[in-house]
């Protein structure tokens, strides 16, 4: 048996974390149960976000410095990337709200490789799923404003230029694709991608650390040094991952809304 899958399957001999240790954190105020750390820096999150704004549009400006710079090459990107490619002329109007998703779900997932902090908020499903919960509530409710009732699941589930007896077949999957399994995929991509990148960088660094510190042997240096090197590789790739991941719901939640603006033909 490896070196390797010894530590893996023997997490409490070794001292490595369970993923109900990495996961299920205590309340950091006793009697408080639901102020955990993870609830913590969602709200560090939210603050950043507004700081960097507030400090960035307070006062802007017109040759952009420092942080101004910063976020409005973020600001530029979603402009470009995801709200003008599925909202067309009403892109400008929805920028508020897709710059502050994009931002939010960006820095949930950067504090995953944040010394100390090191937990990635959107590796709880609680929380992207409330995120995909309210795009989905406004995007149902815009494509009922603007589209009417009927006319917004019609267009939905009864796609124009079709055989009649094809939408017997096509009509519940239509339904089912963009009322539950939509939202639901929205939530659980990010969710699982953070989990998994969590869980991934978890491991070897507990390798690298076990191997080289507490129990350092001929055999196991060269183990050790492969799983720091591993989680130096894989935390460079993770966070091209967090910010594919904010990308991808940022424009995920552009094309609903978009969906919903205009009807499709």
């Amino acid at each position: 048996m490896s070196a390797l899958t010894v530590l893996a399957s023997s997490g409490d001999e070794f001292g490595a974390p369970t993923p109900e240790e990495l996961f299920q954190l205590p309340p950091i105020i006793p009697g408080v149960d639901w102020f955990t750390k993870p609830v913590l820096l969602a709200l560090l999150s939210s603050v950043l976000v507004i700081a960097f704004c507030w400090a960035a549009f307070s006062s802007p400006k017109i040759v952009p410095r420092g942080v101004q710079n910063v976020v409005e090459y973020g600001y530029m990107f979603v402009r470009d990337q995801v709200a003008r490619p599925f909202l067309g002329k009403d892109a400008d109007r929805w920028m508020g709200l897709l710059v502050s998703v994009f931002f939010l779900v960006l820095v949930w997932n950067f504090m995953g490789v944040i010394p100390i902090l090191q937990f990635p908020v959107a590796s709880h499903i609680a929380f992207p799923a409330v995120l995909a919960i309210s795009i989905y509530v406004l995007k149902v409710y815009l494509g009922v404003k603007h589209q009417g009732g009927v006319g917004y699941f019609k267009n939905m589930m009864f796609p124009p230029g079709l055989p009649k007896p094809i939408y017997f077949l096509l009509a519940p999957i239509e339904f089912l694709s963009n009322m539950i399994i939509a939202p639901f995929t929205h939530a659980v991509r990010l969710f699982a991608n953070m989990f998994a990148g969590h869980m991934l960088l978890a491991f070897f660094s507990m390798v690298g650390f076990w191997f080289l510190f507490e129990k350092l042997t001929p055999l196991g240096a060269p183990v050790g040094v492969v799983g720091v090197v591993m989680t130096i590789i894989l935390t460079g790739f993770e966070m091209f991952i967090q910010f594919l991941q904010a990308f991808l719901f940022a424009m995920l939640a552009a094309m609903y809304i978009g969906g919903s603006l205009h009807a499709e033909h």
